[in-house]
């Protein structure tokens, strides 16, 4: 019978494309990874991978191999972490990624609580404008929006991702409130350039009677990151689009305040994701309820909802 080991080095190869990301993902170096590989290639007579300088691709035996391994495999990892984890307290390094806005005003405070109740547990944070492949990367779970829900991954919504019209309290006093959508042409618009596409997004913008009107502006000063965005608002450079969870620290405080209120755009949900692995590492399955019921208690939903 094939260890354990073989098996998931294969797995995590073929699932992420390199034996570098299993290796990160199965806390082994790529060496032993391709090692275990090479084990099992042995032992079965068979080729499973066509190996490049750059890539991994499976072989037609390897695809059938890893289709039949099927959910089998993931069962008797999740029932072993589930074991030895659930041994007392949830331990070991809990890796986790979100968007730098949300992570540092929503989920950091949220830390001491849930190290207070979960000592062995050692959270490691990666804050990052960019959407991960979690299997890949090796994190057990990512919070935020617009994740391709593959095999293998499900997700929990904690909020609506609503985007909103902002502008410091001085640029608004300037210009006058505006009371008509059509009249935003005539501020300074502050826009950020997609990580992913390089490109200045056009945006559909609601109304409060559910009306539509395309946000298509040329920009005054363009930047990369919400953060900055956020930064150059205050400093009352113009009006920009921005998550709620990006401004409301600042809403609260008024150095920013909205701009034609009734409006915002749509684009979805933040939500946490994670492996739907009937059985969880003890460690996530803590993180997941945890954050769940904080989002509940704490009412995400509409404190973060752009028409309430």
């Amino acid at each position: 019978m094939e260890t354990l080991a073989n098996l998931l080095s294969f797995v995590r190869s073929a699932e992420a494309g390199s034996f570098s990301a299993a290796a990160r993902h199965l806390g082994l170096t790529p060496a032993a990874v391709s090692r275990n590989v090479a084990q099992l290639e042995a032992n079965l007579g068979v080729r499973l991978f066509q190996r490049s300088t750059r890539k991994l691709t499976l072989t037609e035996a390897g695809e059938r191999f890893l289709s039949n391994l099927g959910a089998g495999l993931e069962s008797v990892q999740a029932a072993i972490d589930d074991v030895v984890s659930g041994v007392g307290e949830p331990s070991g390094v809990l890796r986790l990624t979100a968007a730098p806005g949300f992570g540092q005003g929503f989920l950091l405070p949220l830390m001491p609580g849930f190290l207070q109740r979960f000592p062995n547990v050692t959270p490691e944070w990666s804050l990052e404008n960019r959407q991960v492949n979690l299997v890949a990367e090796g994190f057990d779970a990512a919070i935020g929006g617009g994740f391709e829900l593959v095999p293998g991954l499900v997700a929990r919504s904690l909020a609506p991702a609503h985007l909103i019209l902002v502008a410091s309290r001085e640029y608004v006093a300037q210009r006058g409130h505006i009371r008509r959508i059509e009249k935003l042409n005539g501020l300074e618009h502050l826009s950020m350039r997609s990580v992913h596409t390089g490109k200045i997004r056009s945006w559909m913008l609601r109304g409060p009677d559910g009306q539509q009107h395309p946000l298509e502006v040329r920009p005054r000063m363009v930047v990369n990151d919400p953060g900055a965005l956020v930064h150059c608002a205050r400093l009352g450079l113009g009006v920009a689009l921005l998550a709620v969870p990006d401004v409301l620290p600042f809403l609260q405080d008024g150095s920013l305040v909205r701009v034609l209120p009734g409006w915002y755009a749509d684009v979805g949900q933040i939500s946490l994701y994670f492996s739907s692995q009937k059985l969880l590492p003890a460690k996530t399955r803590a993180f997941v309820d945890f954050l769940v019921g904080h989002a509940r208690e704490q009412d995400w939903a509409n404190r973060l909802n752009a028409r309430r």
